[in-house]
């Protein structure tokens, strides 16, 4: 099961993770906290003090085109808010 699908590379996650030393990740459904924080761990070698998880509703979209309405739905996710410890940093832009 791959638990970390991508982080949360967003303005407002950039914010968030200046003031507080936190950093966002998109995970699997069925994943746990110790399950985030062991793959965050051991796949970018820092020390992580705790996580907070929340369930995203997906968004209803609809549009208007030549045949009619189109209505559908974006799928459900989950984010994880990642706390690092005192000194720990993770750069996603380094090796660009």
């Amino acid at each position: 099961m791959n638990v970390l699908i991508r982080p949360l590379l967003t303005e407002k996650m950039t914010k968030i993770g200046d003031k507080t030393k936190q950093v966002g990740f998109i995970v699997n459904k069925t994943a746990s906290k110790d399950e985030i924080k062991s793959e965050i761990e051991k796949t970018y070698s820092v020390e992580v003090e705790s996580v907070n998880t929340a369930l995203v509703r997906g968004k209803r979209k609809s549009r208007f085109t030549k045949a009619g309405f189109i209505k559908g739905k974006k799928p459900n996710y989950k984010k994880a808010f990642v706390h690092l410890k005192e000194g720990q940093k993770i750069d996603f832009f380094e090796n660009i």
